[in-house]
Formats: structure tokens, sequence, C-alpha cells
């Protein structure tokens, strides 16, 4: 079973996403702030991270960095949550280092769909 870390400060955001991915048959954890991200993924070392980049405690370009900067963690793929808006001037700094981007609002199946292509089945 294929083990996803979701890191995002909202909790109804948390929770779609984690019943939906359930669903699928992953195993799921959650985190709320990119310290969070940082000590889950090296305690859990997912196979998967879902990240949001606005969050408090240490937001999601910060924690991006930090996973890519250790050995241990850095070949993980993120996937990134956005809001729409942000897309294109967030993808100006982070493109190389992330596997795509889920825009929020995010639709279910586009969920599914991202993340059974990122874990390549």
């Amino acid at each position: 079973m294929k083990k996803i870390l979701i890191v995002d400060d909202e909790p109804d955001l948390r929770t779609v996403a984690k019943m939906r991915l359930e669903v699928e048959g992953y195993q799921i954890i959650v985190g709320s702030n990119g310290q969070e991200c940082l000590d889950l993924a090296q305690k859990e070392m997912p196979d998967l991270i879902i990240l949001d980049i606005m969050m408090p405690v240490m937001d999601g370009y910060t924690a991006l960095k930090h996973l890519k900067a250790d050995q241990s963690l850095s070949e993980i793929p993120v996937i990134m949550f956005s809001i729409k808006e942000k897309m294109k001037m967030e993808g100006l700094f982070i493109t190389d280092m992330v596997e795509c981007y889920i825009e929020k609002p995010f639709e279910a199946e586009e969920l599914v769909s991202k993340v059974k292509s990122v874990l390549g089945e």
C-alpha cells in the first residue's frame, strides 16, 4: 500500500483529500504546516507528498526546499496545491522541484488522476 503525506492548513481540504485517496487504497498521513511536513516525511518516508504553499509556521516553499536538500527525502515526488492566480508565478520558481500542481479548490477526480500518474499507476 502506497503512503501519501497530505500537508495543508485547511482541515476541510485535508479531510476531503484523505477520504478520497483512502477509497483508492492509499495510506494517508496528514499535516497542517511545513514543519509538520518535514517531521512526518522523515518519520514516515511517504511515497508521495501533496503540499500546500500558504501555511503557518513554515510555508510550502520553505518545506519544499528543505525536502529537496535532504538526501533521504529528495527523491520523494511532490505535488503542490495552489490557487489558480498564483500558479504561473509559483511555477517560475519551483517547476523543476515538483511533479505537478493541483489547483485549489480541486476536483476529487483530478486529485486521484494526478496521484496515480505521479506514482506510475
